[in-house]
Order: C-alpha cells, then structure tokens, then sequence
C-alpha cells in the first residue's frame, strides 16, 4: 500500500461504498502484521503516528454519512485506525457512536461570517458555475475597494465546496473571492445526501479536476468585464491559489499560470516520482521548478500524512521565496474549528502580505523574530526572502 491520502481515501468512501472502505481497512491490518517501507515511513512508524486530530478528520470527512454506517464500514475504521485505538478502543457499537455525533456536531455548525472588517456568506452564483462562492455579503460596502481572487482545492479533491467552509468564510470576511469546486454538499444549505453509485474496489480518484479548479479564474475575469453585480469588483492583478491535501496538488498545477502571485499549501506536499496513487491527479516534482512566486506550506506536524511529501517539496524548491510552518495538529488541521482557527489566520496574513503588500502582515513572516516564529508550538523554516 502506497503512502497516500488517507482524507482522500475516506473522503472517497463517503460515497456510499462501505465495501470499499473495509477493503482499505483489510489492506491497512495487513501492513500492520507486514511493515514495509512506503514514502519514507513504514508503516509501523506511520501507525504510531496517527493522533486523535488525524482520527477525528477521518470522521469529520465522513460528511453526511450517518445513514450509510454499516458495521462494514465500523469494521473498516477500526482498523484502519491501528495499534493505537486497539488498545484502548471501546465496543464497536460505542465507537459507531461516538462517530455519528461528531458526524453531526459538525454538519450542524453554523455557518460563519468571519472576524474581519466585511462579514463573509457562502453561496452558488450564477456568474461562477461550478463553483461555491466566498465572499463579502455586503459588496457595495466595499466602495472602491476590489477583491482579490482566491482559488481553492477542495481537501480529498471532492465535489463539495463547502468542506473547508469556516475557513473560507474567514479568508472571505477580510475582503476576499474564494471560489471552490462543486455545490453546497455539508452544513447549512446543503440538500439532502444521494447516494452516489460506488467505486470500484481498488479505484482511488478525485471528484474534481484541476481544470475546474483553474476555471474559476476566466470565470472571474469574465464576470469582471460584463455589467452586474460583478463588474469592475475584482482584482485581477491580485490573485492567489491554494488547497487543502489532495487539493494543494492542484493548487501547485495551477500555480504555474502566470496570473497566479500567491500560492498556499496546505497539508500536502506532491508524491516522490512513481508514488502517484490517484486516478485523474497528473502532478509530478517536476511542477515545483515551474512555481514563479512565493509559495508557503502549512503542515500538522510529523502526524500530518503530508508531512514527507510536503518537506520534501520545500527543500526542492530554489526558484523562488518559500516558508514553511508547521504544528502538531495532524493531517486535518484547523479546518473544523471556529472561523477556520489558527491557520486560517496565518494564510489570510500571508495572503494581506503577498497580494496586499501589507507591511504589517510581513511581519507574521519576515526575519528570525517573526510573528509567527514567536508563536509556542510552531516549527518554521525558510528561504529566499
């Protein structure tokens, strides 16, 4: 078993596939009885180094699933989950549980309006077809004020555009357009759950292309130019891309466009040559040596799946400015939290520095002494400023 994303994997799971996700849990018990070494960890290590963070982002990522657990699937997260929840693990009716109301805890989250100056909604626009909008609910608030454009992958590469929605209705309420992929799938708005046809067994592929990533681009252009609510609001001049795991392997395909003049990675780094396990990700190392403007990566620490990957990619990059932060919170980061939570914060000054050319954000990034090098629990590293 390849080292691979396992937020992708369940995400892929929340289809509605329970078959599949005890196959991973199957092929996850095998390697604990044969460890072996996979992307620079075995899978013992690996083991160990799940968390609770990582344990409860493969719940959270099981959005509106509830109806779908069947003991299939308990069996599959049990053990998928390893040595460490086997030891103390309770019953598996009690685990199912515990799930099901973290499950709900989390689709039942309002939606946020974000601690900036411009409070931020979520929504489907038509001038952005395909895509979940992030932006401040009040444009003529704005006066003459432009938006710069977000565009964001979508954590496991999924369809839905409000996954990461407390994060990017932060990034949104401090005078942004985020633009994601999909429809309105979890928390509010979101319509009752199909029940998708499942994949194959084996079958590990994304819901989104990097393509309908990228496109939220020219849609924002051309709503820029048309008369409507649109026009003359944005800034084309200022725009970023990011994502979250699977997605920041978009993110890091479409930062070659030389529109783009910001990049933000979270949780995710590309796979060494030959270790690619996703079906419609084309992405090899060789895009870093394409990226030409400054890039940070955001990781969870050495619990963080992406960790090797995501270190890997900082020390081949010598092109262009590259910061690195990273904290122990794990592979699911502080997406669930309130208003996005810490790294919500950082990306959105990182994004006031390299889009707004904010002195004083600057000063989160720059220097031995930064903001954010003062910070308790945050391990940074950097280069080329």
């Amino acid at each position: 078993m390849q080292f691979m994303d396992v937020g992708l994997l369940i995400n892929n799971n929340s289809s509605g596939n329970p078959y599949r996700l005890a196959e991973l849990g199957s092929t996850w018990a095998a390697a604990r009885r044969r460890p072996y070494q996979a992307g620079g960890l075995t899978h013992q290590r690996l083991r160990e180094n799940i968390n609770s963070d990582l344990w409860l982002t493969v719940i959270r990522r099981m959005l509106r699933m509830n109806e779908l657990l069947t003991g299939a699937v308990a069996t599959g997260l049990m053990l998928l989950s390893g040595a460490n929840v086997a030891q103390s693990s309770p019953p598996p009716s009690t685990a199912m549980a515990g799930m099901q109301q973290a499950f709900a805890a989390y689709h039942k989250m309002p939606d946020t309006r974000g601690s900036g100056h411009f409070p931020a909604l979520k929504e489907a626009n038509p001038a952005f077809p395909g895509h979940v909008v992030y932006r401040p609910a009040d444009l003529t608030g704005l006066g003459k004020r432009k938006l710069p454009i977000v565009l964001w992958g979508n954590g496991g590469c999924t369809d839905d555009g409000a996954s990461e929605r407390l994060f990017l209705e932060e990034i949104a309420s401090y005078g942004y357009l985020v633009l994601a992929p999909g429809t309105i799938q979890s928390g509010p708005g979101a319509p009752p759950a199909p029940v998708p046809a499942p994949q194959a067994p084996g079958t590990l592929s994304v819901r989104t292309t990097t393509d309908q990533v990228h496109q939220g681009l020219d849609q924002a252009v051309a709503a820029n130019g048309m008369p409507g609510q649109w026009h003359d609001r944005l800034d084309l001049d200022r725009v970023a891309v990011g994502g979250y795991s699977c997605g920041g392997l978009q993110a890091l395909a479409i930062a070659a466009d030389p529109r783009i003049k910001a990049v933000v990675i979270t949780h995710s780094g590309i796979f060494k040559e030959g270790g690619n396990p996703i079906k419609g990700m084309q992405i090899d190392k060789s895009a870093l040596e394409k990226l030409h403007t400054p890039v940070i990566y955001i990781l969870g620490g050495k619990s963080d799946i992406a960790y090797p990957n995501g270190t890997d990619d900082y020390a081949r990059i010598h092109q262009v400015p590259v910061f690195m932060a990273s904290h122990d919170v794990g592979h699911g980061g502080t997406f669930f939290k309130p208003n996005g939570g810490a790294e919500a914060q950082v990306v959105r000054t990182w994004l006031d520095w390299q889009l707004r050319k904010d002195g004083s954000a600057a000063k989160m990034f720059e220097g031995q002494h930064c903001g954010l090098c003062e910070k308790p629990g945050w391990t940074i590293a950097s280069k080329g400023f």
